[in-house]
């Protein structure tokens, strides 16, 4: 598999870095100075450079996050939601609802 660094990085748009916590899994996005469980704290990136940059500094944290990647987001003032489905299924949970479990 090739490291996210590796990969040609094409740059759409408003774009962020997220991923998950390794402690607990939950979904965590890059801020200038760490993490957050908030997609509204995210660093907000629009050139592909910007974009390599933040992606590295959050592959080095293999500690506290794995499996960084870069994606898309809508920015409205400065209010930051998820620019496709993954991501809205990422922030906001399924988009069905889930059968009881027995």
């Amino acid at each position: 598999m090739t490291s996210p660094l590796q990969q040609k990085i094409k740059i759409n748009g408003p774009s962020v870095v997220t991923a998950n916590r390794t402690r607990d899994g939950i979904v965590i996005w890059r801020t200038a100075h760490g993490w957050s469980g908030n997609i509204s704290d995210a660093k907000v990136v629009s050139t592909a450079d910007d974009a390599r940059k933040l992606l590295s500094e959050a592959v080095a944290d293999d500690l506290g996050a794995v499996g960084a990647y870069i994606a898309p987001v809508r920015v409205n003032g400065s209010v930051v939601t998820p620019g496709n489905l993954r991501e809205e299924i990422r922030v906001k949970g399924t988009s069905f609802p889930l059968p009881l479990s027995a």
